[in-house]
């Protein structure tokens, strides 16, 4: 069994091949894909080469962790063929890497690791593990609700959607570049050169430059908190001298536990937590090269969405 597929064989050289699929067993499933999603974060560095050394990295590669699609086969009972699932990702492939795998036509993958959704979402559906990135990011024991966010690309926005909802007090966001400042529910974004502000009590990054952190430190109220929400690939540096000062924390959030996945499913499907106007871009799957560059390189594009329909 075959299906076609991105692939990446090396940085900046992607395309849409034909691969081959190793054969459902006991307990998978097989997904036809509707909707991809492409990550601005760990695909880009991926994309640039830029990735440091990373468990399963290799080339060729299959990337992508977005993906929702129909089940056409199931071979295992706790999910039935016609159901619409989430998928992040996949490892399905006989002469490539699947890392994360999950931008695909078809993709087999065990049943254990897909998330029922109501197929009325339609490419939204595909944004379910940023959003899960966000919920787990601010949830849990000792998790303070951000009252700074640096960075107002989609998961800045899906962490200040979030802190609205829970109740906390709106959030102030910083973003650079004036385009995106748009788009606001419930909070400010503002340009960070006119924050005088040195009294943060949580402050959560979503840009992933190391750079910052330094200029956050001295943001921060005393016993403050900075929360590294997004992917770095520099060095982790500050100056001791003026977090001793504050007795700064810093807590890395790391990837969305099953949990938080059906957790954020339920808040999108209840209502509670809206998904519109993240998605800016939507391409055919066969344009994946064009599709790949203009998601890493317009900053007006928040999120793009690869139509596996259309492929």
């Amino acid at each position: 069994m075959n299906t076609d597929a991105i692939l990446l064989h090396e940085p900046r050289r992607i395309g849409v091949e034909s691969v081959a699929l190793t054969p459902p067993s006991a307990g998978d499933v097989v997904v036809a894909v509707r909707h991809s999603g492409i990550s601005t974060g760990t695909e880009k560095l991926f994309w640039s080469g830029a990735m440091p050394p990373f468990p399963g990295m290799g080339y060729p590669l299959v990337p992508g962790y977005e993906a929702t699609g129909e089940v056409v086969e199931s071979h295992d009972p706790s999910v039935a063929v016609g159901a619409t699932v989430f998928v992040p990702g996949a490892t399905c492939y006989r002469d490539a890497h699947g890392l994360f795998g999950a931008s695909a036509a078809t993709l087999v993958t065990p049943a254990a690791r897909v998330t029922e959704m109501d197929a009325g979402h339609g490419p939204a559906g595909a944004l379910l593990a940023l959003a899960a990135t966000a919920y787990h990011a601010m949830t849990g024991p000792g998790k303070s609700a951000p009252d700074l966010i640096v960075g107002h690309g989609t998961l800045g926005r899906l962490l200040a959607r979030l802190t609205v909802l829970s109740g906390a007090l709106a959030p102030t966001v910083w973003e650079i570049d004036p385009a995106r400042r748009g788009g606001a529910q419930g909070y400010d974004v503002i340009d960070p050169a006119t924050d005088q502000r040195r009294d943060y009590n949580a402050i959560y990054d979503a840009s992933g430059q190391a750079s910052l952190l330094p200029d956050l430190i001295g943001r921060l109220a005393k016993g403050g908190e900075i929360t590294l929400a997004g992917f770095y690939t520099d060095p982790i540096q500050f100056a001791f001298a003026p977090a001793f000062m504050r007795e700064a924390r810093i807590r890395i959030a790391a990837e969305w536990q099953a949990s938080d996945m059906v957790a954020t499913r339920d808040l999108v499907e209840g209502g509670l937590l809206n998904l519109s106007g993240l998605i800016t871009h939507t391409r055919p799957a066969r344009n994946a090269a064009e599709a790949y560059q203009t998601a890493f390189t317009d900053t007006a594009c928040l999120k793009m969405i690869l139509d596996w329909n259309a492929a």
